[in-house]
């Protein structure tokens, strides 16, 4: 049974999870109207990878008979100032979200919660992973500059992202 401290933080990071979707995607739609749409297909693949994370903490909290509480996403920003702006932004909700999950990893180590521990090691994992994606992107980003060439460059680039294609299965 997941204790009750456990429980509420993950339905929180479970909002989290989501706000990072709705915010990728919102990215992904200011990319778009900029014709950058490579770009934009990297936000939507950023999209769903953030949507399989949510569903991950759903199922653990179902899977060790917690109660599943969704809580109010708030609307993200819409626009930047430049594709580098908006990749600036998403760089540092990873760091949120890196301290996020080093915030629940402390809560389960608390409440000696071991299998809670044992998920979220796999979220450590991955923010290593987020964190050095979004830099590398804002780095090659501001390589380029106001070069057009560099631009559509890395566009085509980020267009050739892959889509995830296998979502964690039900927890029922």
């Amino acid at each position: 049974m997941i204790g009750k401290k456990v429980n509420e933080a993950f339905n929180e990071q479970i909002m989290h999870e989501y706000f990072s979707a709705y915010l990728y995607f919102q990215m992904a739609a200011y990319l778009h109207s900029e014709g950058l749409d490579g770009m934009a297909h990297w936000m939507r693949v950023q999209t769903i990878e953030e949507t399989i994370h949510g569903t991950k903490f759903f199922d653990h909290i179902l899977e060790r008979g917690g109660k599943v509480e969704l809580l109010a996403i708030e609307k993200p920003q819409a626009t930047w100032a430049s594709p580098l702006e908006a990749f600036k932004a998403a760089m540092a909700h990873e760091q949120f979200i890196t301290g996020r999950i080093n915030e629940l990893v402390a809560i389960a180590a608390k409440e000696n919660d071991f299998a809670s521990r044992t998920m979220l090691q796999w979220f450590v994992d991955e923010q290593i992973e987020e964190e050095s994606n979004a830099e590398k992107n804002v780095r090659n980003l501001e390589m380029v500059g106001g070069s057009g060439q560099g631009l559509m460059m890395l566009d085509r680039e980020m267009g050739a992202r892959i889509m995830p294609i296998q979502f964690p299965p039900a927890a029922v």
